[in-house]
């Protein structure tokens, strides 16, 4: 019987950055480290050991300092040791995501609950990065620029539909990111891959820009993902 971890561990582990991004873009790709090639197998190994279909939950790209560092969605190295149980060595980042999506997975009864129904993961499965005002590197989205997101839109297709293989409950999916919401939306037109597709704020925006309303956004957060659960 092959799990949903051993479909997940073999992709990840399998990951090959690309060498034709535009100019100044750049990726990370910390499936190549021992380190966290352990991480990957130690978290599916503990949250995904079965055959039972998950409800996607998808980000934009990971960021720098959360699967950047880790190979987890949304999950820095301290949030990995605290709510995952995984012991590392990495050095603790600064992630809001992170800080969010912990909070909201706490509140629906932690880590064994939530990765028991959801599959946190995101359109293109590596980091991107370009250069800051400051010459040090910056978060970058797939989106941010035409030529970037028609240059990973075959990648981006071909991580969703790979990752459906794994165990999807492909009736509905969560989108994390208004702007995201336009180019999985448009993903899904093409390929069908979901019944439906219900979208929420990114958590990045909602600390960044909405922190005195996180309260509001996290109920919001724990009832979407409620009610996909009834519906699927």
């Amino acid at each position: 019987m092959t799990t949903f971890a051993d479909h997940a561990i073999a992709y990840y582990n399998s990951l090959v950055a690309p060498t034709t991004l535009p100019p100044g873009v750049g990726v990370m790709n910390p499936y190549e480290t021992p380190t966290v090639r352990q991480i990957v197998d130690a978290f599916y190994t503990r949250f995904y050991s079965d055959t039972n279909p998950r409800v996607f939950v998808l980000g934009i790209n990971p960021g720098r300092f959360g699967a950047g560092v880790t190979g987890i969605s949304f999950t820095t190295p301290q949030n990995l040791r605290r709510y995952c149980g995984i012991e590392n060595d990495l050095r603790d980042t600064p992630e809001l995501s992170s800080r969010f999506i912990y909070q909201t997975i706490e509140a629906l009864g932690g880590a064994q609950e939530f990765y028991g129904r959801f599959f946190l993961t995101s359109l293109f499965p590596l980091a991107l990065t370009k250069e800051g005002r400051n010459g040090g590197p910056k978060n970058y989205n797939f989106y941010d620029d035409r030529l970037t997101t028609q240059t990973l839109w075959p990648a981006i297709t071909e991580t969703v539909r790979t990752q459906l293989t794994f165990g999807a409950d492909r009736r509905v999916a969560v989108c994390l990111g208004r702007k995201n919401e336009t180019y999985l939306k448009r993903l899904n037109d093409q390929q069908g891959f979901f019944g439906r597709i219900v979208t929420l704020d990114h958590p990045r925006y909602i600390l960044q820009y909405k922190s005195k309303d996180v309260p509001l956004y996290l109920e919001r957060y724990i009832q979407t993902l409620h009610d996909c659960l009834e519906q699927v």
